[in-house]
């Protein structure tokens, strides 16, 4: 019996190299389906695992960006992170979870971002020959606090026309008008002007008409990236009395 022990372990050995390969060869390696918005200065995480998850923690794993030189963001083989061989402009800011790497979960977090960090990142197990692509979009932060402004008066409504404009989004955003106990107003379609730096220009006009509260309030956000900017606006006096004397005004001249 003793002598039937080594094939017995060999076979063994086999069965479960040849499981092993099996389940790699039926893993897949998923990215997100939509990209990646981050704000400057802030953490992000840029998702990439296998499904079903297969430990990868002895593997070599590769985070690349195709347009730069080097193109290395992240490399772990040999179980460490070899940072001599990254771009320099992710040196200290580019690290994965060792304990998640046992699930097989490689997403990479990249702190600290910056502009220049926008692109698409190329996620890569040499060993299973298995790729995912991840585009991380940046937003710069500096997007303006809406304008808001009188913009004339509509006779027929007998109301006042506001106006709001707002610069600075990298991804359009929404426009949205509300009255001073937060209801929502309708107003008329936001205007969108994308300039050549790629940013967005919003503007929106609504029209106000007599209420027990002449505040309003323009509201800009863009939930994907959960940035939100307004400004108030309080229209002196009441509405009709403001109205005659916009009137007064404009028959004069």
């Amino acid at each position: 019996m003793d002598g039937l022990s080594p094939p017995k372990t060999i076979g063994v050995l086999i069965f479960h190299l040849l499981l092993t390969h099996s389940c790699r060869g039926q893993s897949q390696l998923i990215g997100p389906s939509q990209p990646i918005v981050a704000t400057v200065g802030n953490d992000i995480i840029l998702p990439c695992h296998l499904q079903p998850a297969v430990g990868v923690s002895a593997m070599t794993l590769e985070w690349t960006r195709p347009d730069l030189d080097p193109r290395f963001v992240f490399v772990w083989r040999a179980n460490q992170d070899l940072v001599d061989r990254k771009n320099p402009n992710y040196k200290g800011r580019t690290s994965l979870s060792i304990d998640e790497l046992k699930q097989g979960n490689i997403s990479l977090k990249l702190s600290k971002v910056k502009t220049s960090d926008k692109g698409k990142y190329r996620c890569f197990i040499p060993d299973m020959n298995k790729e995912s692509f991840v585009e991380l979009v940046v937003a710069s932060g500096t997007v303006s606090s809406p304008v808001v402004s009188i913009a004339g008066t509509d006779r027929e409504r007998g109301g006042v026309m506001l106006q709001c404009e707002s610069k600075g989004w990298y991804l359009q955003p929404e426009v949205l008008w509300l009255d001073g106990e937060g209801n929502l107003l309708s107003a008329g379609p936001t205007e969108t002007i994308r300039g050549p730096d790629y940013l967005y220009t919003v503007s929106s006009r609504v029209t106000v008409e007599k209420r027990n509260s002449n505040n309003f309030t323009c509201r800009v956000q863009q939930s994907n990236i959960n940035q939100t900017r307004e400004t108030n606006i309080i229209v002196p006096g009441k509405i009709d009395l403001f109205l005659s004397q916009i009137l007064d005004l404009l028959s004069y001249n």
